[in-house]
């Protein structure tokens, strides 16, 4: 009986051992274990596991969507927010209606607060660079002579507002005027010409340090030179030396 116990409680134990080895087997997934000669030579294959990520795509925000309010009219939405099917055989300055639909994730109502995907939109049927200058941006330059004879033009780059909407592209170029400022006051310069422009401090306030020099040298031209550029600079003729406008 002793023998019996002995050997069962034996049967049992090498039970348990290989209730661990198979549950471990399982879980770790590999492939029936080798003699370790022949593993060392031939490791056979192996599982690789990549970790796809979710689609990014579905969460991120389009570019325009900062400018799409959310659930406002469809009328008074941006042009970057809708597409519309224009026609450019309307005629120039008279009311056109367009039928227009949202881009993606935009949202929009009509008056009674109804949610469109499509709509109408009416505007003035014209072209985006014959619009008011009010209506569009435009790039400044500092690099022209705002202060000359004829009056110097620059190449600029427009770009129309937001809530405008126009036929043809929304950027434009365009010759526009010089204007622009390097700070110097009409005021400032005229005082300096009254009260000092016999010593050419005019000439070296406006950045003219030749001219400046010429009427220290000169006394102001014996009196004839100062002057004259009093008269001058009354009348904005004489402006500052970088071309740019008095403020």
């Amino acid at each position: 009986m002793a023998v019996a116990g002995f050997l069962l409680w034996e049967l049992r134990r090498l039970c348990r051992v290989l209730l661990f080895l198979s549950q471990f087997y399982i879980l770790s997934g590999g492939e029936p274990s080798q003699p370790l000669a022949q593993s060392d030579k031939d490791p056979g294959p192996t599982r690789t596991f990549t970790v796809v990520p979710r689609a990014a795509e579905s969460t991120d925000i389009p570019p325009y969507m900062m400018k799409c309010p959310s659930n406002g009219l469809c009328s008074r939405l941006p042009a970057d927010c809708i597409e519309c099917k224009t026609n450019f055989s309307c005629v120039y300055g008279k009311p056109v209606t367009f039928d227009c639909t949202v881009k993606p994730s935009v949202t929009c109502v009509d008056q009674d607060f109804t949610s469109r995907k499509s709509f109408v939109l009416n505007m003035t049927c014209r072209f985006c660079w014959q619009l008011p200058e009010t209506d569009y941006e435009c790039s400044s330059s500092t690099s022209c002579m705002a202060v000359s004879c004829p009056r110097q033009r620059y190449t600029a780059n427009c770009t129309v507002r937001d809530h405008v909407h126009c036929l043809g592209n929304r950027t434009f170029p365009k010759m526009l005027y010089c204007n622009w400022t390097g700070g110097y006051k009409w005021s400032t310069a005229l005082a300096l010409s009254i009260t000092l422009g016999g010593f050419g401090a005019d000439r070296f306030y406006l950045g003219q340090w030749r001219e400046g020099l010429g009427k220290l040298f000169s006394f102001g031209g014996l009196g004839i030179w100062t002057l004259l550029d009093v008269l001058l600079i009354g009348v904005g003729y004489v402006g500052p030396a970088d071309g740019s406008l008095y403020i």
